[in-house]
């Protein structure tokens, strides 16, 4: 009977440290997908992005045991960089280990997520398989040219704890182990512009020949390097290839808009539109920051009669095409 007696203790033993075992492993990683994002949102505003697995896998139930000499470190590289895109400009971001901002990662610096209690949150080791997520906030100030920017980095985890926790608390064993997975981040840059577009007043005038001309322009602001071209459509109430504005009594007074100082008048189609390269103020291609001027006249007809008097209104859409 007493060698029976020494069995079954032994297997008690084994028991109480089996249901504490947790095993870690390095898994495929799961891409950072920004999507699309225009210019402005890039230059002005932090964009927020995450991966549900940043390549470590663990399972088990040793969370509670967690010990000052247990171990889980994540070190990214390359130790510089950031989303470069086509024409190589480059968006800076920060890597975080949580989704607020009280843990960033520094590159080529190994991160311990053992001492910051992100593993008690995430509870990674909480009996069924978890991965670990980490987020990446950009940097404000980026002008860039439209295209997909996009980078891989290194993620290396290494992890030292203990896997086994016997009948009063001694550790019988340790899960080390390290690896490497690669991370794809990845943001699309679309083009964007900012417009700015003051109102046009004839005032007012007794006949149609006592309205003066108005000349004044529009600033538009687009994406680094984008080349475009700006249109004006007809308006409400065109009429014989010539704006008019209406009164609420339904009549119309033609005037048109010029480009430049000229007697071309600025359309929305073919040639009737206007190139950023022919901005009267920084022609050529857009810089994201600075912005370009088109001059234009507005002219009410003078080969029409004379209106009642009333006012008279129309509504003008600018767009821009790249």
């Amino acid at each position: 009977m007493k060698p029976a007696w020494r069995v079954m203790w032994a297997c008690a033993l084994l028991l109480c440290a089996g249901s504490a075992w947790a095993k870690c492993a390095v898994v495929a990683t799961a891409p950072v997908l920004f999507g699309s994002l225009n210019s402005t949102q890039v230059r002005s505003t932090v964009q927020t992005g995450s991966t549900t697995n940043a390549g470590l896998q663990c399972n088990g139930t040793v969370l509670s045991v967690l010990s000052a000499t247990d171990s889980f470190k994540l070190t990214v590289l390359p130790a510089t960089g950031g989303l470069v895109g086509p024409t190589g400009d480059v968006i800076p971001y920060t890597l975080y280990a949580d989704s607020s901002t009280n843990f960033p990662i520094t590159r080529n610096v190994a991160f311990e997520f053992g001492r910051t209690g992100i593993l008690d949150l995430l509870g990674l080791l909480g009996g069924t398989p978890k991965t670990v997520p980490l987020y990446i906030r950009t940097q404000v100030g980026s002008n860039v040219a439209a295209g997909l920017y996009q980078e891989t980095l290194s993620l290396g985890w290494s992890w030292n704890y203990c896997e086994g926790i016997a009948i009063g608390g001694l550790c019988i064993g340790r899960d080390t182990g390290a690896g490497t997975q690669s991370l794809t981040v990845s943001l699309t840059v679309t083009n964007d512009c900012q417009i700015t577009t003051p109102n046009i007043s004839f005032g007012s005038a007794p006949v149609v020949a006592g309205f003066a001309t108005v000349s004044q322009s529009l600033s538009v602001s687009c994406t680094k390097g984008s080349n475009y071209t700006v249109g004006l459509d007809d308006g409400l109430n065109v009429a014989s290839g010539r704006r008019r504005m209406k009164s609420t009594a339904n009549n119309y007074l033609a005037y048109d808009i010029f480009k430049s100082a000229g007697a071309v008048r600025w359309g929305a189609s073919g040639a009737a539109r206007r190139a950023s390269s022919d901005a009267d103020v920084n022609p050529g291609a857009g810089t994201g920051t600075g912005s370009q001027v088109f001059n234009y006249n507005a002219r009410v007809y003078t080969d029409q009669a004379t209106p009642p008097a009333a006012s008279y209104t129309d509504s003008v859409v600018l767009d821009v095409q790249f």
